[in-house]
């Protein structure tokens, strides 16, 4: 592990001010446990079923499903895990948003089963499946973004892209009105 004093101002386009991802925090982690039973992690510990196994994951969200993105699929996975993909392109021009309340959905039915343990990941772990959380602790949990953004940022550092923070800003504001 690198340990970080890591202190990251991102532009919100459309939100007039600035979220503040700051903190001490381990920087490096293959996985973190970022809600009860919910983890944010990468690509090595999502290809590592001993890793799964130990942690005792019986689901994953593959943010980066595709074959140019993260291998993992119904089949490596087997009967033990349940799996779910997004096939989701790192990049600020892409609509993540589509994504939001099925991945939500799924992430909560499953959290609502007895002794279930959700992974979340992309490749690095640290924009697209973050992302997916982000809006899952908004859509089911109530929070608004920048209190998601600080509960995530508890336990592992994130760094979200420009696009997905600006998607994410949108289902913020779309929230609130609706709440």
């Amino acid at each position: 592990l690198v340990s970080d004093h890591t202190h990251l101002s991102r532009k919100i386009s459309g939100s007039g001010g600035y979220v503040r991802m700051s903190g001490t925090l381990s920087f490096g982690n293959h996985v973190d446990e970022v809600w009860p039973n919910l983890f944010i992690g990468d690509m090595s510990v999502a290809n590592d079923r001993y890793s799964l196994w130990k942690l005792g994951i019986t689901h994953v969200v593959n943010a980066a499903h595709g074959k140019t993105h993260c291998q993992g699929n119904h089949y490596f996975y087997g009967s033990t895990v349940d799996y779910y993909g997004v096939p989701a392109d790192d990049s600020p021009s892409f609509d993540l948003s589509r994504y939001f309340f099925p991945s939500a959905e799924y992430i909560h039915n499953a959290l609502d089963t007895t002794s279930a343990r959700v992974l979340v990941h992309c490749a690095v772990g640290v924009s697209r499946s973050a992302s997916i959380v982000l809006a899952y602790l908004m859509i089911y949990h109530n929070y608004t973004l920048l209190d998601a953004i600080n509960k995530v940022k508890e336990r592992r550092w994130i760094f979200p892209n420009r696009g997905f923070l600006k998607q994410l800003r949108a289902l913020d504001m779309k929230l609130q009105k609706t709440s």
